[in-house]
């Protein structure tokens, strides 16, 4: 089975002006989720992502691509046995599915989502 990119995640310092920035630079549609701090956005023609807040875990720099996932859970023991590593295990997201994330060889991190029925990627 091949796997697609389903979500990018680009690190904000501020929410509102990146999806002023990139509405206005690429025609993108952004649709803001102030009760998650986030703000979705839609490239109409491939995947979509998201605006990440800068923190702890996020630095500017840290764009994080999702791929979709039929079993987390599995993609993230082979990713180990691979000679990666586990960074997140299997979280849920309300409403919208689950994710975990796993660091490559390299040190690369990479997510892995799955989506409720009636969402992308389940």
């Amino acid at each position: 089975m091949k796997r697609g990119i389903i979500h990018i995640e680009i690190p904000s310092s501020n929410l509102g002006q990146s999806g002023k920035f990139y509405g206005a630079m690429f025609d993108w549609k952004i649709t803001s989720v102030p009760e998650m701090q986030y703000a979705l956005w839609e490239s109409g023609d491939g995947p979509g992502g998201g605006f990440n807040p800068l923190g702890d875990d996020v630095k500017v720099g840290d764009v994080l691509v999702y791929v979709e996932s039929a079993d987390i859970e599995s993609d993230l023991k082979r990713a180990a046995a691979l000679g990666g590593s586990v960074v997140r295990e299997k979280t849920e997201i309300p409403g919208f599915g689950w994710f975990g994330l796993f660091r490559d060889p390299t040190g690369n991190v990479i997510g892995l989502f799955a989506g409720l029925p009636s969402q992308p990627g389940s």
